[in-house]
């Protein structure tokens, strides 16, 4: 029963994009993997990350030489990486981050099939990853979780000690009532300001100019704090990591 209800809670919650929008080959010069069917990227690392359950999903890391921080970010549930270059690139150069961004399994040129305990995998694989190619600490993580993508950044978050929250929500969500949002907000221990997008609807609030103005805010109170309150030794062993999530799927504006 319980794996029947999980079937079903699947096919309602993810929907990715059929056909991908991207592929992944080997470069045959430098054996790098890339991106093929998008514009290629210098500063873009890919990778494919074998998950718990055997599945291996494409992973971009997008550099910043002055990050303080790496943004994991955990998109929607209707679009995969390739649909999404444009945005990582603006959130990297606004925000001064570096992004983590992944797709799920079964999304893009993931292999296996989307379920809920694969999205916990898939995190976990690509948490494992900073941590191992890159050697970014815990500290140095912003999880960021968007609409159904909450949901692993939430499992990945609650297994460390405090969490500064950030919750973004449209005033005019058709899909999910900004209740909710202002709910998540009013559980969270470590609180910071909402934002709540007025006009706002489910699939639009990076249209928003105050959407990157209040990000930008955001991580530099973040980098303040990292500043002011240096992770002990026994801290750095299982230190906090921030986290961020709205609930929006992903559409995107032409220029």
């Amino acid at each position: 029963m319980g794996n029947m209800t999980s079937n079903v809670a699947a096919k309602l919650a993810f929907f990715p994009p059929s056909p991908a929008t991207y592929g992944v080959s080997k470069d045959e010069e430098t054996g790098k993997l890339m991106f093929t069917g998008v514009t290629p990227e210098k500063s873009m690392d890919v990778h494919q990350i074998t998950t718990k359950s055997g599945n291996k999903v494409v992973a971009t890391f997008w550099k910043d030489p002055f990050a303080r921080f790496t943004l994991i970010y955990s998109h929607g549930n209707a679009a995969d990486l390739g649909q999404m270059v444009e945005l990582f690139i603006e959130l990297r150069a606004h925000l001064r981050v570096n992004v983590m961004s992944y797709d799920y399994s079964g999304y893009g040129a993931s292999t296996g099939k989307p379920s809920e305990v694969n999205t916990y995998h898939d995190i976990e694989a690509v948490y494992n990853c900073l941590r191992s190619e890159y050697g970014i600490k815990q500290e140095e993580m912003v999880l960021y979780g968007q609409s159904v993508g909450s949901g692993p950044t939430l499992y990945l978050a609650i297994r460390h000690v405090t969490c500064p929250v950030l919750v973004i929500h449209g005033t005019k969500d058709e899909v999910v009532n900004m209740s909710h949002g202002k709910r998540l907000w009013e559980l969270s221990k470590d609180k910071y300001d909402p934002l709540w997008v007025k006009g706002g609807g489910h699939c639009n609030l990076e249209s928003y100019p105050e959407y990157i103005k209040h990000l930008r805010k955001f991580i530099t109170a973040m980098e303040k704090l990292a500043l002011n309150n240096p992770p002990t030794k026994q801290a750095d062993d299982e230190p906090s990591i921030t986290k961020t999530k709205h609930h929006c799927c992903l559409r995107f504006r032409k220029k």
